[in-house]
């Protein structure tokens, strides 16, 4: 299996970070792993937390909410709305329970290529550049990089 790297860029004067990262497996099985809550749990995340997903309604209009646990029984709270869910798109909020006034607007696409790949692209609009910074310095590159690493797997799995 080919190591694939997401690419993580802070705009410049603005509050926007944009993700992307291409995938072995077609736009419907990578968005798939993003609606389906048993699939989304067994990657989201670095390897030292478990997730466990307490609220998940991925459709138009719904909502979700997850924990994040590691083995010193740190518990994170994630939380949000699905704005729109619809084949090659997401549209969600996003908020941290550790700053529970601060939202961000995710939007994610699922883009064919050839040879039954998927480029996925991220833009998340934050409240603030401060927020912004915070997000990036928060270690998301690392639960990225190995969430992203456990769904390469499953996707190998034909999950």
């Amino acid at each position: 299996m080919r190591t694939l790297e997401a690419t993580i860029e802070a705009v410049p004067d603005l509050p926007l970070i944009r993700i992307s990262r291409e995938f072995d497996a077609t736009p419907d099985q990578v968005q798939r792993a993003h609606t389906d809550p048993e699939l989304f749990a067994r990657w989201i995340g670095p390897d030292s937390r478990t997730t466990v997903i307490e609220v998940w309604d991925a459709r138009t209009g719904g909502a979700w909410r997850y924990t994040n646990t590691n083995c010193d029984g740190d518990v994170q709270t994630f939380f949000g709305s699905f704005h729109l869910v619809r084949p090659g798109r997401m549209t969600q909020t996003f908020t941290w329970g550790g700053m529970p006034d601060g939202v961000s607007l995710e939007t994610v696409t699922f883009e064919a290529l050839p040879g039954g790949r998927t480029r996925l692209s991220a833009t998340s609009l934050v409240d603030s550049i401060e927020g912004r910074d915070a997000i990036l310095r928060s270690g998301m590159d690392l639960g990225m990089r190995e969430g992203y690493a456990k769904l390469d797997a499953l996707l190998a799995d034909g999950r």
